[in-house]
């Protein structure tokens, strides 16, 4: 009997080592991936005092951290469904032990464990060190930026404990919630991490649907797209000349004192990379043109439209099912059985769809005005940045596996404290929603389609000009459909460009010249025309007047 429990306790022990080494190298392989993805954008810098560059490092390492979590938090879902599978379809394989439901269990509670402590130590320290500079009249140093660091997170914790405190005291009138503190690590910080996991899925809410239809303007300037109708070289000789002329006016060919040199800067990078991008579609083969860009807009509209579906019938199925609720659900456990109807095809048409919402929602994240200062730039993002966009990473991940069992996209249990959460078992909050979600998601969609149409009628009713602006605030439409250019256009360093292509244009050789303008430019070209008649004009009449006399 001895014997056994020793045994026992031996392949206890054993399969904790076991689990401990697989969740480290899963870190590792995270952390290495995140730490190059945070060294592509991060700001090359400068001579720096070597206090400087240690306060860096530390919040360099400390985002780079995470990230990672960020990365497994969104890779926790795809993980436990296809372990799942695996472990449903070969449940006696010598080679699958290591898969099991303590190591998968193990996993989510990691996650949420890292993801309190980098959204409520780590990430605030990062921050509150990078901009402390000690307090007044101690002695300057890493140490002294250290006491303040903790000073401030000690009274930032506090607040937050507080508000806390007070808002679970107006929600629970029982007098233990209002006169003790004692069950801090058992209901107050779960509670907290309850409304940051709320807020982070309204944030989802808010940016995925922007995403879904943001999605295709992204893929649209990935891809190449099919040239219906068009001459690309003549727009190759138009962006040429646009390219000559700003490059004339930056190297002082004219009198270049009238015009601003960044703007004439910005233009001529803008300039340049329309060329490459029309560069790139010459280079492009058929096949590329005509089929993987039709091929890849099919593909997003089908992914689009089944994952409004599924919340479609989710919401039927809240209506009459109350074991649909994502708190209090409790399958069959880990390997017991099959969660899809399909088996393997069912579980990765759910990991792409849930790989899909979250790469809508970074977008969505960042297409939104709000949060588009945020995006980062290669080789040109600021620490402080760099931990905003962590922060906010953090906080869409944590509530990407939220949201996928809310919406209904999976039926795989939520395992942690992921599905503790109090506002999961809210009939109300959980169908509004869903419903929320469905009917942004279409309303986006159906603008996203439609906007062609809009602005045909706009047109025909003359109200298109009333668009125009050159504000660069107005470089994306509602939507996230890119209209115009990132940098202000400046028609000024384009006219002798404008000149020569109305002159072209007037003696028959380029008959589709300014096809390939913007709107200013265009109106610009007309304007000169209109000029050059008013001048002839003006000289017919000087000769008749002329004669007359004689």
């Amino acid at each position: 009997m001895e014997e056994d429990e020793v045994t026992i306790r031996e392949q206890n022990f054993h399969s904790q080592v076991r689990e401990c080494i697989i969740c480290f190298f899963m870190f590792a392989i995270l952390y290495i991936v995140s730490l190059f993805i945070i060294t592509r954008y991060k700001r090359k810098a400068d001579e720096q005092e070597d206090e400087d560059v240690t306060v860096n490092r530390v919040s360099f390492f400390l985002s780079t951290f995470t990230l990672a979590v960020s990365a497994g938090a969104v890779l926790l879902l795809p993980f436990s469904i296809i372990s799942n599978e695996i472990l449903r379809s070969f449940p006696k394989s010598y080679y699958i032990k290591w898969l099991n439901g303590s190591l998968i269990h193990g996993l989510w509670n990691l996650v949420s464990l890292f993801s309190n402590l980098c959204l409520f130590v780590l990430m605030p320290f990062a921050f509150f060190f990078l901009e402390s500079e000690g307090f007044a009249g101690l002695k300057k140093g890493i140490k002294a930026r250290i006491l303040e660091t903790v000073v401030m997170l000690i009274l930032v914790g506090l607040l937050l404990f507080g508000i806390v405190w007070v808002a679970s005291a107006l929600i629970d009138n029982s007098p233990a919630s209002m006169e003790s503190l004692y069950d801090l690590w058992e209901f107050y910080l779960p509670y907290l991490y309850s409304c940051i996991s709320l807020m982070g899925c309204l944030l989802l809410l808010l940016c995925t649907p922007v995403g879904l239809s943001r999605m295709f303007a992204v893929m649209g300037q990935l891809l190449v797209k099919p040239a219906i109708l068009e001459d690309l070289d003549e727009q190759m000789y138009i962006i040429n000349l646009q390219e000559e002329a700003l490059k004339r006016k930056l190297n002082g060919g004219s009198s270049a004192a009238d015009y601003n040199a960044k703007k004439i800067e910005c233009d001529l990078v803008n300039t340049k990379a329309m060329k490459s991008k029309l560069e790139r579609r010459k280079k492009a083969s058929a096949w590329e043109k005509n089929l993987v860009y039709p091929a890849v807009m099919i593909l997003l509209l089908t992914v689009t439209f089944f994952s409004v579906i599924l919340v479609s019938c989710n919401i039927l199925r809240l209506l009459v099912d109350e074991t649909a609720m994502p708190k209090g659900s409790k399958g069959p456990g880990i390997g017991h059985a099959s969660y899809f109807t399909f088996g393997f095809a069912g579980a990765a048409v759910e990991i792409v769809l849930i790989f899909y919402l979250m790469v809508s929602s970074v977008v969505g994240f960042y297409s939104l005005r709000f949060f588009g200062s945020l995006a980062p730039r290669k080789d040109d993002t600021t620490m402080t940045k760099i931990i905003g966009n962590c922060v906010s990473i953090l906080v869409l991940s944590s509530a990407l596996p939220v949201m996928s069992r809310t919406l209904g996209i999976t039926r795989f249990d939520l395992l942690g404290d992921f599905g503790r959460f109090n506002w999961l078992g809210n009939f109300y909050i959980v169908v509004s929603y869903n419903l929320l979600f469905a009917v942004v998601t279409t309303l986006c969609l159906v603008r996203k389609f439609t906007s062609a149409v809009r602005e045909d009628l706009l047109k025909a009713i003359g109200l298109d000009k009333l668009q125009l602006s050159n504000k660069a605030t107005d470089s994306s439409s509602a939507n996230g459909h890119q209209k115009t250019l990132s940098c202000t256009p400046n028609i000024q360093p384009v006219n002798r460009c404008c000149q020569d292509l109305v002159a072209k244009r007037n003696s028959g050789r380029m008959a589709s010249a300014c096809s390939f303008l913007t709107p200013v430019t265009k109106a610009y070209v007309v304007n000169i025309e209109r000029k050059k008649r008013n001048k002839d004009d003006k000289g017919i009449k000087c000769n008749k007047t002329a004669l007359s006399c004689v």
